[in-house]
């Protein structure tokens, strides 16, 4: 079957990060969309998604509950099929093939392992329904145990062992077959909190070391800041945004990605002046700030503007200072305070001080201050 070559900038990142050419493509989504049920019923789960994942790199859909997250893994594994558009891997379109034929494994949030078998059980069954020689299957085996780490535990039958180690085998059972790319639908759900952050890094090492593709979904924003090497936020079955976490937290294009991810102040503005990239705002009627823009978005008129709470520093009333206000309330959080300062126009505003080296006595709740944001802090939203 000849193959459909996609082309990397047909999918740049919605804030890019680098001028450098972008890695092959490895699953090119074209236009997709997936209805279910029919007429007065129907919803529409995806709505023409167009996304390139590329090869040997973490990629994480992002989004709430119903956004189409899911729908999207599911329809690249095979087990649903799109109403439109194409799926292609390795430029070959994998529509008309059955999950068992595509080169895909997924780690489900029920690890769905047997009970009554061993971890080295577990791990080689696949292997073995795929008819390979038994030396084969042992030698595989081994390599994904040591992978995983638990050559100690190979005997130990699963119902045996922890949540944790539970999980290691399901990976390991998924990973044997040496799969093109991992799907993996909120495999650490269960975990408990502490376990869930060491199984973040695990999996993290486990996508470094195998070079496989990993497609991982998920609705929480610190496990997608944390392993993702991009990040897709998904709402409504759309796309919004796709970049680095770092371009995700700090560049948000729109007010949805800009308050799912993360906490941060939504201020009022109005555009005063526009250059290419950039505006200067005017705020709280008398104070001007300039301000990044989205690519290909030109403002006009009133705006939403985000600046993140530790990106603005507490600072003396005058004409250096961006917003002006009363500090209303204090909370202590250990390695920082969140200081809330009500703005002359009524609204809030949290900033983030550090506890270590900050000056408390500014820290004075009913004291007037100023507010300073750091060099690049604002930024205006589309919406």
């Amino acid at each position: 079957m000849a193959g459909v070559k996609a082309d990397p900038g047909r999918y740049r990142d919605t804030v890019p990060d680098t001028d450098v050419a972008a890695p092959a493509i490895a699953i090119d989504i074209r236009g997709v969309t997936k209805i279910f049920g029919s007429s007065e019923s129907a919803v529409r789960a995806l709505d023409a998604v167009d996304l390139g994942i590329r090869e040997n790199e973490f990629f994480t859909l992002l989004g709430p509950s119903g956004c189409g997250k899911t729908t999207l893994l599911r329809l690249i594994a095979g087990f649903d099929h799109p109403n439109g558009g194409q799926i292609f891997l390795d430029g070959i379109d994998i529509a008309p093939l059955p999950p068992y034929r595509r080169p895909i494994n997924t780690v489900f949030q029920n690890y769905a392992l047997f009970p009554h078998m061993t971890v080295a059980g577990n791990i080689g069954f696949g292997l073995e329904m795929l008819g390979k020689p038994k030396a084969e299957v042992a030698e595989r085996v081994d390599a994904m145990l040591r992978l995983v780490r638990m050559e100690a535990l190979k005997d130990r039958r699963t119902s045996e062992i922890s949540g944790g180690q539970q999980q290691r085998v399901a990976l390991a059972r998924a990973l044997a077959p040496a799969p093109k790319v991992l799907l993996l639908d909120e495999p650490l759900s269960a975990l408990d909190l502490k376990l869930r952050k060491e199984m973040q890094i695990e999996l993290k090492r486990l996508q470094h070391e195998t070079g496989i593709t990993f497609v991982f979904v998920t609705h929480d924003q610190e496990e997608a800041l944390t392993m993702s090497d991009r990040i897709a936020v998904m709402h409504d079955g759309h796309i919004l945004q796709v970049g680095t976490p770092r371009d995700i937290y700090e560049r948000p294009a729109e007010r949805f990605v800009a308050d799912f991810i993360g906490e941060t102040n939504f201020l009022t503005g109005r555009a005063i002046e526009v250059g290419e990239g950039w505006a200067t705002l005017e705020l709280n009627g008398d104070r001007r700030v300039k301000a990044a823009v989205p690519d290909g978005f030109e403002p006009a008129g009133e705006v939403t503007v985000v600046v993140r709470p530790e990106h603005a520093v507490l600072a003396d009333e005058g004409e250096q200072a961006d917003l002006a206000g009363i500090i209303d309330n204090i909370i202590y959080v250990g390695t920082d305070s969140h200081v809330r300062v009500r703005l002359d126009d009524a609204s809030l505003f949290t900033l983030r001080v550090q506890n270590v080296g900050a000056d408390h006595a500014a820290l004075d709740e009913g004291r007037r201050t100023g507010i300073r944001f750091r060099p690049g802090a604002a930024r205006v939203l589309k919406d």
